[in-house]
């Protein structure tokens, strides 16, 4: 086994140890969630709210996500796949990779009031949570590519902010 393969599997280990998550229920998003996504070169996009909650003395992440209503078919059943590729971090330090465990819900204006799901990290709660800069980062990436004899087509996500409309 070479060097650089010990030693990204051990990055991997250390970056899964950091990043355990719980699931912890269900709550109400606040008035000011941190609102990020994206938008498909095919059009469309994906709106993601997530805040931090105290949960048993932990850092919760809760969040919710929407995609456009009217999107390309490329992208409409790939939105979720995109979404879990996301992480939320706080502060610059990462909290939690995937992003799955968020409700999809219709796209809205104001995220205010979202039911969303909550997952409980390691990190432990500090009353400066309440106010700490929450950051979501769901990387550019391909979502669709063909190859044919006419050419390549290739549908991007990109991340341009809060995409999804409402």
């Amino acid at each position: 086994m070479t060097t650089a393969k010990i030693t990204t599997g051990v990055a991997a280990l250390a970056l899964a140890a950091c990043t355990t998550v719980q699931p912890a229920g269900t709550t109400t998003l606040g008035a000011n969630p941190a609102l990020d996504g994206g938008s498909f070169s095919s059009g469309g996009g994906l709106t993601v709210a997530a805040e931090l909650r105290e949960s048993a003395g932990r850092v919760a992440v809760c969040g919710v996500w929407a995609q456009s209503e009217r999107q390309s078919v490329l992208t409409k059943f790939k939105a979720a796949r995109v979404v879990d590729t996301g992480s939320v971090a706080v502060n610059g330090e990462t909290l939690v990779h995937g992003l799955g465990f968020m409700p999809e819900v219709a796209p809205m204006a104001d995220y205010a009031g979202a039911q969303a799901a909550c997952v409980r990290t390691e990190q432990a709660w500090s009353a400066g949570m309440a106010q700490a800069r929450v950051d979501i980062n769901i990387a550019r990436q391909v979502v669709e590519r063909d190859v044919s004899q006419s050419g390549v087509m290739e549908v991007v996500f990109k991340p341009t902010g809060p995409g999804a409309g409402g």
